[in-house]
C-alpha cells in the first residue's frame, strides 16, 4: 500500500485528518500491526523522561527500533510521557528524518542539495520513479523500495549523488540507475 498524501486525499482523507484521527480505519495498513513498546524502550524512555529535549531523543530510538515510528507507539509514548499526541507529531512532521510509514528494504536517497540539484538529481528522481514505478516519498508495494530526496549528504564534490541503505552513489547519469536497482532487488 502507498500511503502518500496524494493517495490519502484519493480517499477523502487529507493528510492532516490522517495524523490527528485516533480511528484504526485511517490509519495506514503497515501501522496498524499490534505493536508494543518493546522492553529496551521503555527503558530508555524512563532514562530521558525528565530530561530536557527528552522528546527528540525518544523519538530517535524509536525509528532506531522499528525503521520509522509507528502510530501505536506514538500513541503509547503521549501517555507514558503525558504529552499530547499532537506534540509528538509536531516533532515529527517538522524534523525530516523521522518517518511516519514503514520504509522499503531499501531506501534509495536523492541528494537535492545545490550542487547535486545543478548536476541532474531531479533527472536521477525522475529515472528511479520510471524504474521502480513510485514517486518521492512512497514505498513499493512489495516493500522492497522506498525513494526520497535530501537535502544535502556532504559529497557535493561526487554531484549528482543517491544513496542505497547508506551507500552512496556519486558522478551518476540516469543510465546508471537501473543497474543500481538491479543490484539491490531481492538482496
Amino acid at each position: 500500500m502507498r500511503s502518500t498524501k496524494n493517495h490519502d486525499r484519493r480517499q477523502g482523507i487529507s493528510y492532516q485528518e490522517r495524523l490527528c484521527s485516533t480511528e484504526e480505519e485511517l490509519v495506514p495498513v503497515s501501522t496498524t500491526e499490534e505493536l508494543k513498546i518493546t522492553d529496551g524502550l521503555m527503558e530508555f524512555v524512563q532514562e530521558w523522561k525528565n530530561k530536557p529535549g527528552n522528546l527528540i531523543m525518544i523519538l530517535h530510538r524509536t525509528q532506531q527500533e522499528y525503521g520509522f515510528v509507528p502510530r501505536k507507539i506514538a500513541m503509547d509514548l503521549a501517555k507514558v510521557l503525558d504529552v499530547p499526541l499532537a506534540k509528538i507529531y509536531g516533532v515529527i512532521t517538522f524534523y525530516h528524518f523521522f518517518k511516519l510509514e514503514k520504509p522499503g528494504k531499501n531506501q534509495i536517497s536523492v541528494c537535492m542539495g545545490t550542487a547535486c540539484y545543478l548536476k541532474g538529481a531531479g533527472d536521477l528522481i525522475q529515472e528511479i520513479e520510471n524504474v521502480i514505478g513510485i514517486g518521492v516519498n512512497q514505498t513499493t508495494d512489495d516493500q522492497e523500495f522506498s525513494l526520497e530526496s535530501v537535502r544535502c549528504v556532504g559529497c557535493c564534490g561526487l554531484a549528482p549523488v543517491l544513496t542505497v541503505n547508506g551507500e552512496v552513489y556519486g558522478k551518476l547519469k540516469k543510465d546508471q540507475i537501473a543497474e543500481i536497482v538491479a543490484k539491490h532487488r531481492g538482496a
